[in-house]
Formats: C-alpha cells, sequence, structure tokens
C-alpha cells in the first residue's frame, strides 16, 4: 500500500532534506510526498489522505496552541506525526506528546540514523523519541510545582484569577490595579510557564493545585 506523507515545514531546505531521508529510508516502497505550508492546505492534505504520515515543524507553523495540534489530530485519529524541530519545551512534551500516541518525536540536532529510524518507525505507526528528547524528559520533575515556584505570590494570583474566566479588566476591577499592570503580569506568567493562551494556563493552574477542579470551568 502507498504511504501518504505530507511534510508542513516553512524551510525550504529542510523541506528538501526531509524529502531526501524519506527516499533513503522507503526506497523499497511506494509513497507519495506533498507539501503544506499553513494549518488550512494541512486540514485539506489531511482530508484527501486520513491515514497519512505528517512531519511537521509546529514552532514554524500557524497552529495557535498545543491544543490546535492535538485537536487536528483527534480529528484525523489514524494519523501518525512526527515533531521536527529545533526547539520544543518540557511543557509542550509533556501537554502532546506524553497524552497522545501518535506523536514520534526527533529533533533538527540529531544525527541521521535516528531521523531515519524515525521515518522508519513512523510509516509503521510505531512511536519514537530521540534520544535528547528521551534525555530531556527523563531529567524533568514531572511536578508542575517546579515551574510553580517561579511564581510571584501576586503572579499566582493573577493565575488563579485567569483560570476563573475573569478577564483582564475584570481582574483589574477586583484587584484595583491598572488593565495594563494585568496584562504585563499575564505575560509574564506565560513567559515563565512557556504556554500561549489563557487555556493552557487555565489547565496549568489546575495540574499545579492553584485552583481546585472544582472551581475550574475552562
Amino acid at each position: 500500500m502507498k504511504k501518504n506523507i505530507i511534510i508542513f515545514d516553512k524551510q525550504d531546505i529542510t523541506r528538501l532534506g526531509v524529502e531526501a531521508l524519506i527516499k533513503q529510508s522507503l526506497r523499497n516502497q511506494p509513497y507519495e510526498i506533498n507539501f503544506a505550508d499553513t494549518k488550512n492546505k494541512l486540514i485539506n492534505a489531511l482530508t484527501s489522505g486520513p491515514d497519512s504520515l505528517v512531519i511537521i515543524d509546529y514552532t514554524l507553523s500557524d497552529l495557535n496552541s498545543a491544543d490546535g495540534l492535538i485537536n487536528i489530530s483527534a480529528r484525523f485519529p489514524e494519523v501518525h506525526w512526527i515533531l521536527f524541530s529545533e526547539k520544543l519545551s518540557i511543557q509542550f512534551l509533556k501537554r502532546v506528546v506524553l497524552c497522545n500516541q501518535v506523536f514520534s518525536v526527533v529533533l533538527k540536532t540529531a544525527d541521521l540514523a535516528e531521523i531515519d529510524t524515525a521515518i522508519s518507525y513512523a510509516c509503521d505507526k510505531k512511536l519514537f523519541l530521540c534520544s535528547q528528547i528521551n534525555d530531556l524528559l527523563s531529567i524533568s520533575n514531572n511536578d508542575p510545582v517546579e515551574n510553580n515556584e517561579l511564581l510571584t505570590i501576586t503572579e499566582k494570583e493573577i493565575l488563579k484569577e485567569i483560570a476563573w474566566g475573569n478577564t483582564a479588566k475584570e481582574i483589574a476591577v477586583k484587584r484595583n490595579i491598572s488593565v495594563l499592570t494585568v496584562v504585563t503580569h499575564r505575560k509574564n506568567i506565560y513567559r515563565k510557564l512557556d504556554v500561549n493562551n489563557a487555556q493552557e494556563a487555565s489547565r496549568y493552574a489546575l495540574r499545579a493545585g492553584i485552583v481546585d477542579a472544582s472551581d475550574y470551568y475552562i
């Protein structure tokens, strides 16, 4: 059966390199390669080939969050993914990779043998994590309190308000501070926790025990 492979990477040199590696890895197997450089093009390609292998640099994509990637993978459950990037954060890896068994990961700094193995495994829908990612995850503390301690008392309070669904204006009125101050705190919280939006920050607050499950409505 012919394998459908979609390469989503905005770097021309990377696309050419990945295509060459695919030819090497699958030299005795029939396959077809398609390219995508936007979320819409990716979805269109997956609609035509819902059993594809997607090789994607998430950091260069127009997917707005980890949840966006997870939602697409849930929409196309037969697809296997290789996350092929320069760098991926611990929080992203925990949110996406450890909770979903369809995402293999290999860094662009990995040696060619590992990249070749990742492609071969993924074509057979087998999970593969390169050695650098394995090491990164193995030394990471699974308790989100580690990053929680990076937050100041005020930032924890602001994060709690965010998790309760309050807007910047509502938080400002409640705490008698300016909206700009709230926005600054929010930016600092997102940066420290390595999250991209209120939904991700709220889920983090729940895992870290900053809010109780009974208070969590996201």
